[in-house]
């Protein structure tokens, strides 16, 4: 079983820049893909972007070029780098993970095996 642990949420002000880390547990190495999803109060999980084990990366269109998704060179952690946060941003952000080797519907959350607790991020003045 992999477990995964997200840290580095927090509060911030609107304009700031926030970074996530989420770290997996020592069966990291089984896993094809990880990537980061989000959901906001009352509203649907929705996909960040993705990163595979080759480097490859995807970002839903809403957060290309103001999101950056990387991955460290052991597997096991990934990032989340959050620039010109607005109140919208506010949410629950969630890592999740996966060892199909199918990229079939990776934006769906229902692809994603694994997932950790969330850290809340606030962007409020």
């Amino acid at each position: 079983q992999v477990q995964l642990v997200e840290s580095g949420g927090g509060s911030v002000l609107p304009g700031s820049s926030l970074r996530l880390s989420c770290t997996a547990s020592e069966r990291a190495f089984t896993l094809d893909r990880m990537a980061w999803f989000r959901q906001a109060s009352g509203k649907e999980r929705e996909f960040v972007g993705v990163v595979g084990r080759s480097g490859n990366l995807y970002y839903s269109p809403s957060f290309q070029g103001r999101f950056t998704i990387s991955r460290d060179r052991a597997q096991k952690s990934i990032y989340l780098q959050m620039r010109g946060l607005q109140p919208d941003d506010t949410a629950v952000h969630f890592c999740a993970a996966s060892e199909e080797m199918s990229w079939t519907g990776y934006q769906s959350q229902e692809r994603y095996s694994y997932w950790g607790q969330g850290t809340q991020v606030t962007v409020s003045s």
